[in-house]
């Protein structure tokens, strides 16, 4: 039993008998003088017999500890080895907590029960499967990581680290539940019962016929009012109701939750920003660390944005104050991708992250985006794709709103509106304009394959306007300044400024800018942030001023970010910079992982500052190391997109010049639907 009322726990300790292995058991032993059978006890049987008596088999199993109390259990294994032979003895330990308890008293069961049951019986039987099948475990590990082990293109340091940052994918704070829905018997006690009107919201439709109908028809599978109208405001004008039509096109892609084979129902998962920020999925890190799941688990990686994609849906309007600036505000926005899924009770209580109001940043909405369409065309999944699209379409609109001058492009608003939360941006942002302006043409793509054609049009004509803009306020001859303000740093190298052509390329889709100015920018990074730390050993400093020193202005900005590093090295393999790429990652290998470096060994922290003073051990954003990886080896559908650039594939027709934005936006029509089950959450599609 555990400490104040959590989930028990069952240990279960075995050894694997052979006609050479003689195995034994003490099924139970204390460590306190007062025990029936003590340690030393144990010990000494063991000292003097080499082995345990045969009788215990039939003892049975011990029972439950008390409070305060310790049990221990023991497992002997002996054989008998010729001079100069050899022998294998293996040993298993094995453990089942089936349910998972959030603080504020929401519980579900992990994700292994579905295979193994709830029982005390688990543990036993997990511990069998692992004696049976370890050898076959290790043979399927070894066939998945030999082809780039034996890459002799491949650095050794590159693949030694490669396969050694998965560690947080086990060791960051991991969560895998069966299902969406709560383990019965608990239920929270600090919050009163709410009423749960829908569970999902589904498209059904979404071939667009008519000129200015942008939208999907939607249907919501139980609380959503399905008779209320759909139309678009045209010039300020009422409404015009949209004739529904059918489309078995599509149709035959979209089941609801329980309809889903068995082989596509992988539950859902969480993992943590880091061990000391405790945030569940973070999504401005997951944006780096993402390629890791997607290249090896995709269908998890899909069921994350599919979470995110209703939380984009939903709104919670509790307060909260905000840290930084001491306001306050409501928890989560509608139509704002959150920052997190939460802490104390996630998927029910997002936005744990309370320093500064994240509905205001102006990337978390470009990066859901972008990991929608990356995911999309890696996948090939078109019901994922349809599903998610009515997100996907109100996160872009919800950036309208930071357009303040009608260009395209988005502004920054003097305060670390982003995920560099400490660096202050001021006007037109390299890192967030240029995730905007991939946004743009990410959803444009999306747009036209699911046959959303005005709104591909009109993300289009707004990613020309944009591309104008940013490029004529932040391009310097050799790279993009850090923003459009006057600030000391508006001319800062940022090592991240082309994080939003990393994942255009990344997912298939045409360059952002012409080869001379990617080159030219991350050149200029390699050249400044990479070689002038310590000889390109640490590797990418965030912020560097053009005359060669580190950009002091806060601690973000003279961090070298690990996670951010691995992400710039993906951008240069894309850009056929390979040794600048390999170079720069291997700063970070030297600094964490090599023998010469600060001992980060399975602990990588979010960044260390040029003398070595590490933040946030543990951290969630080095597995971006696998978007290398993405680039070296890409999935088949990104190798064989069309090469023709998407947005040249979109014809502009004359009444998209004449319709903004805003003037497309669907109606909302499901404004009290819950989207999470036991959430407070509204939702509108």
């Amino acid at each position: 039993m555990t400490a104040k009322g959590n989930p028990p726990v069952t240990f279960a300790v075995a050894a694997s008998e052979t006609q050479n292995v003689n195995v034994t058991v003490l099924p139970c032993f204390g460590l306190t003088e007062g025990s029936f059978i003590t340690a030393r006890k144990m010990w000494g049987k063991m000292m003097q017999d080499g082995q345990f008596d045969r009788e215990n088999f039939n003892i049975g199993p011990s029972m439950p500890s008390s409070p305060g109390e310790t049990l221990c259990a023991a497992v002997s294994a002996s054989a008998w080895v010729e001079p100069h032979g050899k022998c294998t003895i293996a040993f298993a330990l094995a453990w089942s907590s089936p349910k998972i308890k959030f603080s504020k008293g929401s519980s579900y069961h992990r994700r292994y029960t579905k295979f193994y049951g709830i029982s005390e019986r688990a543990a036993v039987d997990l511990v069998h499967d692992a004696l049976t099948n370890y050898k076959h475990w290790e043979e399927e590990i070894e066939k998945w990581q030999s082809p780039i082990l034996e890459d002799i293109r491949l650095p050794e340091w590159y693949k030694f680290t490669l396969f050694n940052e998965l560690y947080f994918l086990v060791a960051g704070g991991t969560v895998w539940i069966d299902s969406s829905s709560p383990s019965a018997d608990v239920k929270s006690d600090q919050d009163p019962p709410i009423k749960v009107e829908s569970k999902n919201i589904k498209v059904t439709e979404a071939e667009m016929n008519c000129r200015h109908s942008t939208g999907f028809e939607h249907t919501s599978t139980s609380g959503c009012n399905s008779s209320t109208g759909v139309g678009l405001k045209q010039n300020g004008s009422s409404t015009i109701p949209r004739k529904k039509r059918s489309c078995k096109h599509f149709s035959h892609h979209l089941k609801t939750e329980d309809q889903l084979d068995g082989n596509e129902d992988v539950g859902r998962f969480l993992y943590l920003e880091g061990v000391e920020y405790i945030m569940w999925c973070t999504y401005d890190v997951h944006f780096y660390a993402s390629f890791a799941l997607l290249e090896l688990f995709p269908k998890i990686e899909l069921n994350i944005q599919r979470d995110f994609a209703k939380a984009v849906l939903s709104e919670d309007g509790r307060k909260v104050k905000f840290l930084a600036e001491g306001n306050y505000g409501i928890r989560k926005v509608r139509g704002a991708v959150p920052h997190d899924l939460g802490t104390h009770d996630p998927w029910n209580e997002m936005n744990a992250y309370n320093i500064h109001d994240t509905s205001k940043w102006k990337d978390l909405n470009s990066k859901f985006v972008l990991q929608v369409y990356r995911d999309f065309a890696a996948t090939g999944d078109m019901a994922f794709g349809i599903e998610v699209w009515p997100a996907v379409r109100t996160a872009m609109e919800y950036m309208e709103q930071f357009d303040r001058d009608d260009d395209g492009l988005i502004e920054n608003d003097g305060f670390p509106d982003q995920t560099y939360d400490a660096w202050t941006v001021h006007g037109v942002s390299a890192y967030c304009g240029c995730l905007w302006l991939a946004a743009l043409q990410a959803a444009a793509a999306m747009a036209q394959r699911l046959g959303d054609k005005f709104f591909a049009e009109t993300c289009k004509t707004k990613f020309f306007s944009a591309k104008s803009a940013f490029e004529k306020k932040l391009w310097n001859g050799s790279y993009f300044n850090y923003d459009s303000g006057s600030s000391s740093n508006s001319k800062s190298i940022q090592a991240d400024q082309l994080a939003g052509q990393w994942y255009t390329s990344s997912s298939g889709l045409g360059p952002i800018f012409d080869e001379f100015k990617t080159r030219s920018s991350l050149q200029k990074i390699f050249d400044f942030n990479v070689m002038k730390v310590k000889g390109g050993r640490m590797g990418a400093v965030n912020g560097m001023h053009p005359n060669g020193k580190v950009d002091e202005s806060c601690m973000q900005s003279r961090e070298v970010w690990t996670g951010v590093t691995y992400a710039v090295a993906a951008n240069m393999l894309l850009a056929g910079m390979e040794e600048e790429a390999f170079t720069t990652a291997e700063g970070i290998f030297i600094a964490g992982w090599s023998e010469e470096g600060f001992g980060y060994w399975f602990q990588t922290p979010e960044g260390w500052t040029t003398n070595g003073h590490y933040r946030s051990l543990i951290y969630m954003r080095p597995l971006a190391i696998w978007s290398m990886q993405w680039v070296l080896s890409p999935p088949k559908a990104i190798i064989e997109a069309p090469k023709i650039n998407m947005m040249d594939r979109i014809v502009i027709s004359p009444a998209t010049f004449s319709l903004s934005l805003p003037e497309t936006r669907v109606r909302k029509i499901a404004n009290k639907t819950a989207c999470f089950g036991n959430s407070s959450l509204q939702c509108t599609c």
